[in-house]
């Protein structure tokens, strides 16, 4: 991706959100603590994003992990448990740079999700860095997805339907998840991957192109990394960049909806090829004119609301449900 001036690219409505962004002159993440970061992202998650919608269903849990410790879930779904038994479900990982995001910054999606894939969805708040560091979310992940699988039918969920997914780190998470599922022979149904890290490194040309001014900039990245991995060995850890994975073969198919204008966006189409060269189906979508983050933008970006409908009808088709009208 050569572009003289990568800003031509953008879609109007993505250059004005970035520009009345780059106006509001607010002290950029990497120059924050993770506490502050957190607050802000908490506060300004819900300004583009739609308003959320009403759902018959939606239940507070708490699951166990494997250090006796507790985490925060979130159930949605569209029909109540004695209205829709065996519904097939989502379990959601949000993004954040494994550092910020919780269920309130991304509920909005998920409840959106729901309504139009017509499952539910269980939303994880995985532990944090720099408090919880590399693997601890790794661990979280997986023992979430196992307990799903256990408590499924009690919760009125269809245990041989769970899909896994998330965004940004959420869908490095998710990638991850999927292989110690296959591995442990748990079957997913699908792999919902918006916007996904990959890479152990920074390096590809997309990061060098949209390095700044496209919303991700390169000095967050590293700011977000840098919390997360201890030690500098665990960028090349497959658990970190799942295109470091040596065998992709018989993991859950994948739909991938990647940003243009993303720095993030060169390793998503490589894991999308790398996964199609291990035999798993892939269906890719590459939103024009946008960037990382979009999918929470739907008041002011309409691509937004077309990748909400995208990964509803990849998951209805994975689920084996009617197809979207």
């Amino acid at each position: 991706m050569n572009h003289h001036n990568p800003r031509t690219l953008l879609k109007p409505a993505m250059r004005g959100v970035l520009d009345r962004i780059a106006r509001a002159n607010r002290l950029p993440i990497h120059l924050l603590t993770p506490e502050q970061a957190r607050a802000f992202y908490e506060a300004g998650s819900g300004v583009l994003d739609i308003p959320p919608h009403k759902l018959k269903r939606v239940e507070e849990l708490l699951i166990p992990m494997r250090d006796g410790q507790q985490i925060a879930a979130r159930l949605y779904a569209p029909a109540l448990q004695d209205e829709a038994p065996d519904l097939p479900v989502l379990l959601y990982l949000h993004g954040g740079g494994f550092t910020v995001g919780s269920l309130n910054t991304h509920d909005s999606l998920c409840r959106h999700l729901s309504h139009l894939a017509h499952c539910a969805v269980l939303s994880v708040d995985y532990r944090l860095a720099p408090q919880h560091q590399f693997p601890i979310a790794v661990d979280d992940c997986w023992d979430s997805l196992v307990w799903l699988h256990a408590q499924a039918a009690e919760l009125g969920l269809d245990p041989k339907r769970i899909a896994v997914g998330g965004d940004s780190a959420g869908g490095t998470l998710s990638l991850v998840t999927a292989l110690q599922a296959r591995d442990a022979g748990l079957k997913l149904a699908l792999q919902l991957l918006f916007y996904p890290g990959c890479a152990a490194r920074s390096d590809t040309p997309s990061h060098k192109t949209f390095a700044h001014g496209f919303l991700l900039e390169s000095e967050a990245i590293e700011w977000f990394f840098g919390h997360y991995l201890g030690r500098d060995e665990e960028h090349e850890d497959w658990r970190f960049a799942p295109l470091l994975a040596s065998e992709l073969e018989g993991v859950a198919p994948a739909w991938f909806g990647l940003a243009e204008c993303d720095p993030l966006v060169d390793e998503g189409v490589l894991m999308a090829d790398h996964l199609r060269l291990s035999g798993v189906p892939v269906e890719l979508e590459i939103y024009r004119g946008v960037v990382h983050d979009f999918i929470k933008m739907g008041r002011a970006i309409p691509e937004a609301l077309t990748a909400h409908q995208d990964a509803a009808r990849a998951l209805r088709q994975a689920f084996g449900l009617a197809p979207l009208a």
